[in-house]
């Protein structure tokens, strides 16, 4: 069993080890996990979790290395761990946003297998999708970095180019999902249901309707053509979302997000 260094324990660093620990194909101690304040990882050291401070050590103990650190602290920390990088050993995966494989090749000043994730929250779950891209990697690496990531939900493999686009329509668009669901509470509590009961309705059909798509395989206008009839409530709803702008509010707000990250 390979041993995974997380460097950098924040939000998405614990969604990975807590993901990985739950998925039951990697035992606690084959996890590492650094972080300065290292308090704040005590939930996953309860778990058996290993957490420290030095990433240098979790570099040396362990075959993949995930840099979970915010874009601007990617340069530092490969600064800081470039001495234990072994090309013949380390498999090197980063989930910050906008770093390129090229640029991270450059920090390490030599070749090994570099690998960019771009997952989301749900991760926590094993329900993420993870779009990832590679450079000097071989296909048995490729193979082990999607077998880790199919384990925290779905894993892609995508052009590099595409990453951006990956992060505004995986990453930030489960946010996206969230204020639907929410806005969906509001429009139930309108029409009579308590704040719960509605809550669990929305929450329990978008989870249907992601099912039925992934499932069996069809585009949405064949799944959005079963429950609507003539003259009945559902074209009537879907019409007046419609003209509210709908639609075009949800894809301007992707290209919005798109044009911010690209900037």
């Amino acid at each position: 069993m390979n041993t995974i260094a997380i460097l950098g324990g924040g939000n998405l660093g614990s969604a990975i080890a807590q993901g990985l620990y739950k998925s039951k194909q990697y035992q606690a101690a084959n996890i590492f996990v650094t972080r300065n304040k290292i308090e704040r990882l005590a939930h996953l050291k309860t778990e058996g979790i290993q957490v420290g401070k030095d990433n240098n050590f979790a570099v040396q103990e362990a075959q993949i290395i995930i840099i979970a650190v915010k874009p601007y602290k990617v340069k530092d920390i490969i600064a800081e761990i470039r001495q234990d990088l072994d090309p013949k050993k380390h498999i090197l995966v980063s989930v910050a946003t906008g770093i390129t494989t090229s640029e991270i090749t450059q920090m390490v000043g030599f070749e090994l297998p570099i690998f960019r994730a771009m997952p989301n929250t749900a991760i926590e779950i094993q329900e993420s999708i993870t779009c990832i891209c590679s450079k000097h990697a071989n296909t048995t690496q490729k193979t082990q970095i999607s077998e880790l990531f199919n384990l925290l939900g779905i894993a892609v493999t995508i052009n590099e180019e595409l990453m951006e686009a990956a992060t505004v329509l995986g990453a930030c668009g489960i946010a996206y999902v969230f204020r639907f669901i929410r806005a969906m509470m509001q429009g139930g509590i309108e029409i009579g249901f308590d704040a719960i009961t509605a809550s669990t309705i929305a929450e329990q059909t978008v989870k249907g309707a992601a099912e039925l798509l992934l499932k069996g395989g069809k585009h949405p206008e064949e799944e959005i053509d079963k429950v609507t009839t003539p003259k009945g409530c559902t074209i009537s709803g879907l019409n007046e979302m419609e003209h509210r702008g709908f639609s075009s509010s949800l894809i301007k707000g992707i290209l919005n997000s798109y044009q911010k990250i690209e900037k």
